[in-house]
């Protein structure tokens, strides 16, 4: 493939800035142009990583948006900033992905999405593990039948990484990071759920603080119901060991995708799988970029090479049912999922 590199700012030097420019050192379609951090010690150390890669460093998000060498922006900031920063970066003609969740309310996504139609700018999401080889593959044999009718899906994603963050970190923020289980891990099989199942139709959630001082909770638990009759129960836990898999059940047989370690440095997955009148089948797949899988599957999408594999009816579909997530772990009832029509 013949593509010149996107030029790109990412904005937000913390835990996931630094993973995200890491990653893109390796890849031939998009290169860090700059580097956008307002507290001084990531931003020094995101200065000398520049003397070195080529990229230069501001506190200032403008700074991004106004200089004619960035291409698009992969927004790596609090959660409550995401849908400003889209409209004024789809304002001044850059591409936007942002880090997942897209926006923290259905009304502030359907504005951010309609900025960049409006400038005619693609928007990316961070929903790496549709990146997922066995992910891919399991969503095949879906579309061709293999597993029947789908009755139900199960998922957990859970991890204690946040226990290493200061305590005035966002992510541990109320305010800036509502429903931390959620917004953290279990937005991603919130995502895969709806791009089996379509827009969920309502939701019944249970939020706690268990094993932790984490005031946007540790532990959630969520029962979402689609538009077929399938339900889809997912699990997000920041107060224990890492443990991921998701698991689609259908009229035919079920397949399991398990991860062995965090996404964030996969060392493979194991997929079980169960047809009927069959012997259970077991593999191994091999580790997998997924996180730059998605960002030049956005880059590629930004050159016309091919289209973006998350639509944006999707995008808006995730926040409704996030913000449904979030309503009902206040209420304690079912809430209704807003439609997207």
């Amino acid at each position: 493939m013949n593509q010149q590199s996107l030029r790109v700012a990412v904005i937000g030097y913390g835990w996931w800035g630094k993973t995200i420019v890491a990653t893109l050192q390796s890849s031939d379609f998009l290169k860090v142009e700059m580097v956008i951090e307002q507290e001084e010690a990531p931003r020094l150390e995101a200065q000398l990583l520049g003397v070195s890669s080529g990229f230069s460093v501001s506190s200032l998000f403008n700074d991004a948006i106004t200089n004619p060498k960035v291409e698009a922006v992969i927004l790596c900031t609090p959660h409550k900033l995401h849908a400003s920063q889209i409209a004024a970066a789809a304002g001044a003609g850059k591409h936007v992905f942002c880090e997942k969740p897209l926006c923290l309310s259905f009304a502030d996504a359907v504005e951010a999405v309609a900025a960049c139609n409006a400038a005619n700018v693609q928007l990316g999401i961070g929903h790496e593990r549709r990146f997922e080889p066995a992910i891919i593959d399991l969503r095949r044999r879906i579309t061709n039948g293999e597993l029947g009718t789908i009755l139900q899906i199960e998922g957990n994603f859970s991890q204690d990484k946040f226990f290493a963050l200061p305590p005035d970190n966002w992510r541990l923020s109320k305010v800036h990071a509502p429903c931390g289980p959620l917004s953290a891990t279990g937005i991603h099989l919130v995502d895969l759920a709806i791009s089996i199942l379509g827009p969920a139709e309502s939701v019944l959630s249970r939020l706690n603080t268990l094993a932790s001082n984490f005031s946007n909770g540790d532990t959630l638990a969520i029962m979402l119901g689609f538009k077929s009759g399938a339900t889809a129960l997912i699990s997000a836990i920041l107060a224990t060991p890492f443990d991921g898999r998701f698991t689609v059940y259908g009229s035919k047989g079920w397949i399991e995708v398990r991860d062995r370690t965090h996404p964030e440095n996969p060392t493979g997955w194991d997929i079980s799988m169960v047809f009927s009148g069959k012997e259970k089948q077991m593999h191994y797949d091999a580790p997998h970029a997924i996180v730059r899988a998605n960002l030049e599957a956005f880059a590629h999408s930004v050159r016309g090479v091919s289209p973006y594999p998350v639509t944006t009816a999707e995008m808006l579909a995730n926040v409704a049912a996030l913000e449904s997530i979030m309503k009902s772990a206040e209420s304690g009832q079912i809430e209704k999922v807003p439609s997207i029509i």
